[in-house]
């Protein structure tokens, strides 16, 4: 069956039972690597998607469940690696073995969206479910409070450089 889909801001149609859990038409269809097979029953996280600016297990999310919602995938969250989320995962140095990371910084930035300013239980709370077998709980927490100061100050800097060009 044919699916309409929006991923990354780019429409696709891709051939797939309508069964097929997102996770295989973005890895295997679309060959979109970043996402990643961790459980299978939605338990850990490392398969972690937007649809419609929410965060979704992608293991247990039918094709035929997407509709016209947009997906973005960690290739998705920016061009150049330059989300705020992205770039507080690499100054914190959050990953270890980094297989839960795409997991992480996707509940991360959909925290965020949400909420700019979150509050430890906040953080606790949204990234619940993503497990790291390498224990880097501490370290995502610092770097979603870094992503949330970096995403602040670009704000900022946008609005000082749209008041200077009026």
């Amino acid at each position: 069956m044919a699916f309409k889909l929006n991923v990354n801001g780019r429409s696709t149609t891709v051939d797939a039972p309508p069964d097929m859990p997102l996770l295989w038409v973005i890895r295997d269809i679309l060959n979109l690597a970043g996402t990643k097979y961790g459980c299978g029953i939605g338990q850990c996280g490392a398969c972690t998607v937007h649809l419609g600016g929410q965060a979704v297990r992608s293991c247990l999310t039918p094709v035929s469940a997407v509709g016209n919602q947009p997906v973005t995938t960690l290739e998705g969250l920016s061009a150049d690696g330059t989300h705020p989320v992205q770039l507080a995962w690499q100054d914190i140095d959050v990953p270890q073995c980094g297989y839960c990371q795409a997991g992480q910084i996707m509940s991360a930035a959909a925290l965020l969206a949400r909420n700019p300013k979150p509050a430890d239980k906040d953080i606790d709370a949204a990234m619940n479910g993503n497990l790291c077998r390498c224990g880097t709980y501490i370290r995502v927490r610092q770097a979603v409070h870094k992503a949330a100061e970096l995403a602040t100050t670009a704000s900022a800097k946008t609005v000082r450089t749209a008041e200077r060009q009026q």
